[in-house]
């Protein structure tokens, strides 16, 4: 699938209830979760970028190319910015690094609904909740998030869409959908997924 949507991955966060390790590197089902979701994206985006303050972790992310936050402790927003300055394509497609149940149907359906429609970020909502961090954003926000991020406020990511022209992929709320949208947070949530 062609398009001119970058795929971003944001592989950083401080990781404290992790002990440090990366949650984009943690295994499971013998898969590191990074690679999880390069597997189901690869052939959706002709540009991958992994936003990470530890490139190194990612070396044998070959065909990916790896970014570092220009603003730090900016959190998601920071590693938004970076993709947005890095990206070739017009829009990127972030997806938070700790995500191993990314549904590739679900992907292409919010692609085909941004593709046909006239707004900046289109966000997936299952009834009152949002997932920004499985969103579409146009690289044309760029200045608007420097200005949001220097702002002065450490502000989460729904006050920067909140003030944007922004449009919802509403779904249903089904075990495939919360499925899709499953994130580790900790150790624990790891065997409770599994």
């Amino acid at each position: 699938m062609e398009n001119w949507i970058s795929g971003i991955i944001l592989a950083g966060g401080d990781n404290k209830r992790f002990g440090g390790i990366l949650k984009s590197n943690t295994i499971i089902g013998g898969e590191t979760i990074i690679s999880r979701i390069i597997g189901t994206v690869r052939d959706l985006f002709n540009e991958i970028i992994i936003v990470t303050n530890s490139p190194e972790e990612f070396r044998e992310c070959i065909h990916c190319k790896i970014v570092k936050d220009e603003f730090l402790k900016a959190g998601p927003l920071g590693g938004i910015h970076a993709a947005m300055k890095s990206a070739v394509n017009e829009a990127i497609f972030v997806f938070a690094g700790d995500m191993p149940f990314l549904d590739k149907r679900l992907i292409v359906g919010q692609i085909d609904a941004f593709n046909m429609g006239n707004f900046d970020i289109l966000v997936p909502r299952i009834g009152r909740n949002i997932e920004p961090l499985h969103a579409i954003y146009r690289k044309s926000l760029l200045n608007d998030l420097e200005m949001f991020i220097t702002g002065g406020k450490n502000r989460p990511v729904r006050d920067f869409i909140s003030a944007a022209k922004v449009s919802y992929f509403d779904l249903q709320e089904s075990e495939e959908s919360k499925r899709a949208f499953t994130n580790i947070n900790s150790p624990e949530d790891i065997s409770r997924i599994i």
